[in-house]
C-alpha cells in the first residue's frame, strides 16, 4: 500500500483531503520505486516501445499494399496514423494510471488489506484507482504524440483538402480524456467483481478483448455493400458504440482530427460526452455497490 503524509491520513474525518496533492504524492511515490529499480524500469520502457514499432511496422506493411482502407469510407495511411496514435495514446494512460491498481484489486481482496483502504478519510475508488502509477508507460505516450504531430504534418502539406481549425486541436484533448474514462470505468466495474469473485485474475484478459474492438476504425465493422454477413458487423459497431462505447473511446477524437467532416461525428460526439458520463456514474455505482458485499479480514 502507497503511504500518505500524515496530514492526510488524520483521523478527523471532517477535514476533506487535497485529492491533487494526494495524487502528486502517490505519484512521486511510484517514481521513487521506479528509479529505486532502474534496470527493470528501462526494461519495461523498451518493451513497450517495441509493442509500438512492430505494430507501426505491420500498419506500413499493410499500407505498401493498398493506399486505403476501405473503400469510399476507408482511412488513407496518415489519416490511419492519426488514429493509431490516438488509440496508443489513451491506451498508454489506461495503463500508466489505472492498470496497475485495478491488477491489484483482487490481491487487495484476498489479503484483507482492502480494509485499511477502507479506513482512510479519502474516497475508496479514487485511492484503489491511483494509487499506483506505471511510469514506463509514459513511453508509448510520447512516441504516439510524435507520430500524431508528424501525421498532422504530412496531412497538412500533402493533402490539399485537409484543414486543421483551431476547434479541433481543442476538442482533441477533450474526447481523449472521454475515451480514457470510458475505458477506466470498464476497467473499474470489472475490478469491483472481485468482491463477488475472488481472485479473477481472467477479467484483466477479458477487458483486452473487449477493448480490442476500439482499435479499428468503426468503418470496418459496416462490411461491403450488399454482403448477407454485413448484419454482423453492424451488430458489433452498435453494441460497442452504444452499450458498451468501447469504440467511441478512440474513433471519436482521431475522426475529429483526421475526418472532422465525416457525416456522423456530430451524432457519435455528443453521444460520447453522454457515453463517458454513464459509463462513470455506472461503474462507481458498481463499485460501491461491490464494497458494500465486502466481508472485513477481521469479521
Amino acid at each position: 500500500m502507497s503511504h500518505f503524509p500524515p496530514e492526510y491520513l488524520a483521523s478527523n474525518s471532517s477535514q476533506k483531503p487535497n485529492y491533487a496533492r494526494v495524487f502528486l504524492t502517490f505519484a512521486r511515490n511510484s517514481l521513487v520505486r521506479d528509479m529505486t529499480f532502474r534496470s527493470n524500469f528501462i526494461i519495461e520502457t523498451i518493451t513497450s516501445l517495441s509493442w509500438m514499432f512492430m505494430n507501426l511496422g505491420f500498419y506500413l506493411l499493410i499500407f505498401s499494399y493498398t493506399d486505403v482502407i476501405g473503400v469510399a469510407t476507408g482511412w488513407t495511411q496518415y489519416e490511419f496514423f492519426v488514429f493509431f496514435a490516438t488509440v496508443a495514446i489513451v491506451n498508454s494512460l489506461v495503463q500508466t494510471f489505472f492498470m496497475p491498481n485495478a491488477q491489484e484489486f483482487s490481491e487487495l481482496i484476498r489479503t484483507g488489506n482492502l480494509d485499511f483502504a477502507l479506513l482512510k478519510p479519502i474516497d475508496t475508488q479514487f485511492l484503489i484507482s491511483l494509487q499506483k502509477v506505471n511510469w514506463s508507460g509514459l513511453g508509448n505516450t510520447g512516441f504516439a504524440i510524435l507520430l500524431l504531430l508528424f501525421s498532422l504534418w504530412h496531412l497538412s502539406r500533402h493533402e490539399a483538402d485537409f484543414v486543421l481549425h483551431p476547434l479541433q486541436i481543442l476538442l482533441y484533448p477533450l474526447y481523449v480524456f472521454c475515451g480514457i474514462i470510458i475505458l477506466y470505468s470498464l476497467m473499474i466495474a470489472l475490478s469491483a467483481t472481485s468482491v463477488w469473485l475472488g481472485r479473477n485474475q481472467s477479467l484483466y484478459n477479458f477487458w483486452f478483448y473487449i477493448t480490442n474492438f476500439s482499435r479499428y476504425p468503426m468503418e470496418i465493422y459496416s462490411g461491403p455493400v450488399g454482403d448477407p454477413r454485413r448484419w454482423i458487423g453492424e451488430s458489433l459497431r452498435t453494441f460497442f458504440s452504444y452499450v458498451i462505447p468501447v469504440l467511441l473511446a478512440v474513433n471519436v477524437p482521431a475522426r475529429i482530427l483526421a475526418k472532422p467532416m465525416a457525416p456522423d461525428n456530430l451524432s457519435l460526439a455528443l453521444y460520447a460526452v453522454i457515453g463517458t458520463i454513464l459509463s462513470f456514474i455506472l461503474s462507481r455505482m458498481i463499485f460501491y455497490r461491490a464494497l458494500r458485499g465486502y466481508r472485513s479480514a477481521s469479521s
